[in-house]
């Protein structure tokens, strides 16, 4: 079963957590973490939202942001596509 839409209003924080299937790596060394903060940082001049923290883990990564009017859903789904 699906988890609820989380509810989108400008100013909103979330916490999200993206990780690998069966806590496989995803991010396996410190050249696929920066690659990754690139691709955080392109679609965050494109979707205009606020990054105030972040934790990357070999098999999982943390991140704090703001949103404004992109969803944040949208923001990860273009991040995640992005990052092979």
């Amino acid at each position: 079963m699906a988890r609820k839409q989380r509810i989108h209003y400008e100013g909103a924080l979330y916490h999200i957590m993206v990780r690998g299937n069966n806590g496989e790596y995803i991010l396996k060394d410190m050249q696929d973490k920066m690659h990754y903060l690139d691709i955080i940082t392109n679609y965050k001049e494109k979707y205009e939202f606020k990054f105030y923290a972040y934790c990357i883990m070999d098999n999982h990564a943390h991140m704090l942001i703001e949103v404004v009017k992109t969803k944040s859903a949208k923001i990860m789904q273009g991040i995640q596509h992005k990052y092979k």
